[in-house]
Order: C-alpha cells, then structure tokens, then sequence
C-alpha cells in the first residue's frame, strides 16, 4: 500500500528555492565572456525564423515601440509579473492545495533546471542585444523613464550584474506563465480563473517577443522545456518518496500504530481491559467469570 507524503514544511522548501537561485548564479558566471558566441546564436535564431517567416517578434516590437500605451504596460508586465504572479500561485497551492503542491513545485523546480541548462550551454543573444541593423528597439531602455528598470532587461538601474543578459533560450519567462496558466486552469475553481489561466501565458509570450527580449523559437523553447519538466516529475517524485522513506522510515510510510491492540471492552466496561493473549490465561478467565455487577 502506498502512503501520502507528509504535508509539505515552510522550512524544507526555502532550501530548494535557494539551490534553484545558486544555479541560476552559476549559470550567469559560465556565461560570462561568451558574449560573441551569445549573439552569433541569436542571429542564427533569426535567420532560421526568417527562412521559415516566422519571425513575429519583428512587427510586434514596432508595434510597442510606437505605441507606449501598448511598450509601456508590456514592459512593467516583463518586468514585475515573472516575479509576482509565479511565486504567488506557489504560496497559494502550497496553502490552499497541499496534496497537489509537491507536484506541481517539482514539475516547475525540473522544467527550471532544464533552462538553466539551456542558458548555460546555449547563451543566446536576445534580439534588443542585436546590432540595430537587426531592426530591433528594446522597449525597456526606450521606456525606461516610466520604470524602475535601465537597459539591462528588467534589472533596476545600476543592478544589471545581477541578471543573465544572454538567457533568452529557452524563454522561462513564457514557461513560467504557461505552469501559472495550468496551476489557475486546474485549480482555480471558476470560470474566470480559467479564462486568466489561458489569457496570462498567451499574454506573456506576446509581451516578450514586442519587448524584444526574446523570440518566437525562444518561447516554443520555454513551452518544450515545460513539457520535458511535467513528463520527468512524476519519476522525481517518486524517487524522493524511496529516498525519504529509506532515510527516515519511522516518519514516513509506516502504518500508525494500533493503539487499541490486544484490547477487548466487556459489557458494562467504559475503558477497555487489557486481557493476555496467550492460551493458558484465557482459559483461566473462562474458567472463573467475574461475579455480576
């Protein structure tokens, strides 16, 4: 018989909300003084959307970059939501979903791993990194008087160390949104949160495509990588069942004891007797029944 896993702990998922950061650093250090390799892999994006006219992202970023009440809104979507939306959906299902939390955070936890792997074997130039014959505008350094951000991505103003400029492949800000949009879709309950489960993924993938931090391939990317997490999962979840259960068996799948073993109540009895078990005092009992009450 398989046993639930205990329910999730506070204290047990910061650690692995902190590995997923440390990973995310060391990526953006690997990285670093691959800039011309980065951007000969952006072109070679471009040109493969281009052959197979594809390449969406060109007439949506003239679309924001003419347009500030389209950029404008787009660029503090790119730059706040991916940070807001998807850790509240994870607080909310580790509150409100428990049972179903440890599958989802794992399924989210791979599919990020598996792009931090891309962005460190694949450092890709986005197209506002291209050279401007490219055609492209970033919206964020054209707007960037509107916002808290300059010209390194979303980056505040003087932070842009911190941010990995050359991951646009795989998009995982198009990921992240699209396990937003199933967590709202399965869980939501209503109709609205489904509507916003399809609206918010669909939204993100055109907002980073006009803002020109990614492109189309990059955001088929980020939905491959997603499916490639779900698939692997459920595997994962198994394995840390094996492993805690090996590691700590005495809390986690063992039986709870039976604390009313060898207990009988006889009539009249409000707390049960412990009677012996074994044949020659039962016997004795049989033998000498206690006098009426």
């Amino acid at each position: 018989m398989q046993h639930p896993a205990p329910r999730p702990r506070w204290w047990t998922e910061l650690p692995l909300i902190a590995i997923v950061y440390a990973a995310y650093s060391a990526g953006r250090l690997l990285v670093s003084g691959s800039e011309s390799q980065a951007v000969d892999h952006g072109l070679e994006i471009l040109r493969i959307e281009k052959y197979l006219h594809i390449n969406a992202e060109h007439p949506l970023n003239r679309l924001f970059t003419r347009t500030p009440s389209l950029g404008i809104p787009a660029d503090f979507a790119y730059a706040s939501l991916h940070y807001l939306v998807t850790p509240a959906i994870l607080v909310w299902m580790f509150r409100r979903r428990p049972l179903q939390y440890r599958a989802a955070r794992t399924w989210l936890m791979l599919s990020t791993m598996l792009g931090l792997i891309g962005f460190s074997l694949l450092p890709t130039a986005p197209p506002r990194l291209l050279d401007a014959s490219q055609g492209f505008v970033d919206t964020m350094a054209h707007y960037s008087s509107y916002g808290w951000w300059g010209g390194d991505a979303s980056a505040p103003r003087g932070m842009g160390g911190m941010t990995n400029q050359y991951a646009a492949m795989p998009s995982l800000h198009v990921g992240w949104a699209l396990w937003c949009g199933v967590m709202l879709w399965r869980f939501g309950g209503n109709r609205f949160t489904k509507v916003l489960g399809v609206a918010y993924p669909v939204t993100i993938a055109f907002v980073v495509m006009g803002t020109a931090n990614h492109y189309l391939l990059d955001a088929v990317a980020g939905v491959f990588v997603m499916g490639i997490g779900l698939l692997l999962a459920g595997p994962a979840l198994r394995l840390a069942n094996r492993i805690r259960a090996r590691v700590a068996p005495g809390t986690f799948g063992a039986r709870a004891p039976i604390v009313s073993a060898g207990c009988k109540t006889s009539p009249g009895e409000r707390i049960p007797g412990q009677r012996a078990s074994d044949d020659s005092t039962a016997g004795a009992d049989d033998s000498h029944p206690s006098a009426a009450r």
